[in-house]
């Protein structure tokens, strides 16, 4: 049995850039940062970081392109993949990507503005009336998402 499967949880580095191929397909790419912290035998607190490269095509990558903002949370599900190239110098290069099949947004990075540049900032509610937030899910393959689905 063979299985390709990546799912990560972490944060934006920069906005996504959205292009188009030759053939109109919308294809998005990204970058997501992932920490570990762990303990070494020493006692000392370590941390690494990893950096994940993402590519994401069709409707959702116009959605993460509209949507996913830098130190964005986001949980990416996809598969890996190798591929190589020849750069300008002839070289043969190398990277290896996630293929989003899908990904679910996180709540808003602090100081993030909707994409419309209004302020949607409320006044704070009363301690006893606040109540956890559920964050909702996106359905990704209907080919009908709204901005007033998402849930900031």
């Amino acid at each position: 049995m063979n299985l390709n499967k990546v799912l990560i949880v972490g944060r934006t580095t920069a906005q996504p850039e959205l292009r188009k191929t030759a053939g109109g397909q919308s294809v998005s790419t990204f970058s997501v940062a992932t920490n570990r912290v762990w303990t070494d035998k020493a006692g000392a607190r370590q941390e690494e970081t990893e950096f994940h490269n993402v590519v994401v095509w069709g409707r959702q990558a116009e959605i993460a392109s509209q949507f996913l903002v830098k130190g964005a949370l986001v949980l990416v599900e996809g598969r890996l993949a190798t591929r190589t190239w020849q750069d300008k110098q002839g070289s043969t290069r190398r990277t290896t990507e996630i293929i989003c099949e899908r990904f679910q947004l996180g709540p808003k990075p602090a100081g993030a503005q909707q994409s419309t540049g209004f302020s949607t900032k409320k006044e704070p509610e009363p301690a006893a009336q606040i109540a956890p937030e559920e964050i909702p899910v996106i359905d990704l393959d209907s080919e009908t998402a709204r901005p007033e689905d998402i849930p900031f």
